[in-house]
Order: C-alpha cells, then structure tokens, then sequence
C-alpha cells in the first residue's frame, strides 16, 4: 500500500479527566521524526505517545500537538474546613494586634492546601490519551493512503510512458545500425589508398559495439518491472522506490551518452525529465 507522507488529522475525546485533543501533521523526511508538544501534566506520557505513533508510522516528520480542556465541577473541588477553621482561629488571635485587618475570600481560596482539585487518575489519563492518538492516527492513516493511490497512479502513468521509449528505441536500433555502416562506407570510400580487406567490418564491429545500448534497455525494462511490483507491496517502499530512480536516472544517462541519433538523444532527454518527475513523487511516499 502506497502511502504518502504528507497528511493532516486531529480526534478528541471527552472523558471525566476534560477533553482531550490530538493534532497531527506529517511532511516527507528520510526518517521518522517526531516533534511533541504536550502541556506541561502530561508531559509523563510522552514516551508512551512515542512508541505508539512508531507502531504506526515508519517514516516523516511528525508534529503532534496535544490540548487538555479541563470541565471544572463545583462538585470536583475540595474544600479543606479543618485548615480554613485554623485560619480563621489565627484571624481572632491577631485581631487586637492588626485592627482593621481585612481578607478577601478570593484570597483565602488561594492559599495553599484550601482549595484541593481532584487529582486525576494516571492510568486513566493514559487510557483517555491514547484513545485520542488512535483515533487521530487513523484518521492519519486514511489520509496517507488516499494520497499514496493519487501518487501511485501518477508513477504507474510515468512507468507506462518510459516502457513506451523504451520499445521506441529498440525499434530504432537497427536503423541506427544501418545508418552508422552507410556513413561508415562512405568514409571509406573518400579514402585515396586502398582499404585492408575486412577493415569495413572491423570498425563496424567496433563503432556498433560502442553505441550498442541493448543492455541499458534490457536493465531499464527490468527496472520497469520491479518498479511495479514494489508498488504493489503492502510495506513501505519509500525508500526502495528512491534506490530505483537512482538506477533508471543511470541507465538514461548512459543511453544518452551512448546516443548517435536525434531520435535516441531526444528519448534520453524525455526518460530523463520523466525520471524526474517520479523521483520528486516519491519523495513524499513513506
């Protein structure tokens, strides 16, 4: 399954800990690459989010972006009475001595051990914050892979138009061949002394042999195929597919320099902008 690595997804869930959300963005990178930023109680999880997203992804930059809206209750904050009780026995003994002394109630609320909120259950944040990730991941997923087909076709487009050149080529060949012997014998027949018996054949043989390219079109159309096969794997293939152009982009360029024809040299230029034009695409499958 081809998939690309450039995709957008974001999921939440709602749960007695708040709302929990998960936003993530990927782009093309030779490596995974993940960049969290998580709010400053969550911050323990961040490992636990690590090893998921890496089950699930292989390769891309990864911007995950994590938020937690707190639904504060009346009933969910705590209000210690014995500590306010002590307060307010401190306020009647300092009294004679501060006269006039005044607390405002937002004050008392403030300070420390007053108010108590109720502390979360770490097993059931965890369980809340993956439940999110999970959903943002396959949402993730069904993006990369829609994107991956449209990638997919457009390679498949390019391979059907380099084993279009290809099969041109090797129908030009002998005409290539044909057309080096006729200039061949026309140079020798400009020489003023006589040629060896056999010289023809000689530097025919030696001429042919260096613009043969039978063996770059034979290496180009098994490159064709194995193209087509990996994309037909289940894996990621990012990488496999990137090796490839490598090749192709080889053997067009050993075609083009091995070229003594307009027709070959302009086919080297178009299997080379082709080549191109796939290996940008396959930048951005994982």
């Amino acid at each position: 399954m081809i998939r690309s690595m450039t995709a957008y997804a974001s999921a939440e869930t709602s749960g007695p800990t708040g709302t929990l959300s998960c936003e993530l963005r990927t782009v093309n990178h030779r490596y995974l690459e993940l960049s969290p930023r998580l709010p400053d109680d969550l911050r323990n999880f961040e490992s636990v989010l690590r090893e998921r997203i890496a089950a699930r992804l292989s390769r891309g930059k990864v911007d995950l972006t994590v938020r937690l809206r707190s639904e504060t209750r009346a009933d969910a904050l705590n209000v210690d009475g014995g500590l306010l009780n002590r307060l307010a026995q401190v306020a009647r003994e300092l009294e004679g001595r501060f006269p006039g002394m005044q607390v405002q109630f937002t004050e008392l609320l403030r300070f420390p051990g007053v108010m108590q909120q109720a502390e979360s259950d770490p097993e059931t944040m965890q369980a809340a914050l993956l439940q999110a990730l999970d959903r943002a991941l396959d949402a993730l997923a069904a993006t990369r892979e829609r994107e991956g087909a449209k990638l997919a076709d457009l390679l498949r487009e390019r391979l059907d138009a380099i084993e279009r050149i290809v099969a041109d080529v090797r129908g030009w060949m002998p005409q290539i061949r044909e057309g080096l012997r006729a200039r061949l014998e026309s140079r020798l027949a400009d020489l003023k002394q006589p040629v060896e018996p056999g010289r023809l054949e000689q530097e025919l043989v030696l001429q042919v042999t260096r613009v043969d390219v039978d063996e770059e079109l034979d290496r180009l159309t098994t490159h064709i195929a194995e193209a087509r096969r990996v994309l037909g794997l289940k894996e990621p293939v990012g990488r496999r597919l990137d090796f490839l152009m490598q090749e192709f982009n080889r053997e067009a360029n050993t075609l083009g320099s091995k070229s003594i024809d307009a027709r070959s040299t302009n086919a080297a230029v178009e299997l080379k902008v082709l080549i191109e034009q796939m290996r940008e695409q396959v930048q951005n499958i994982e």
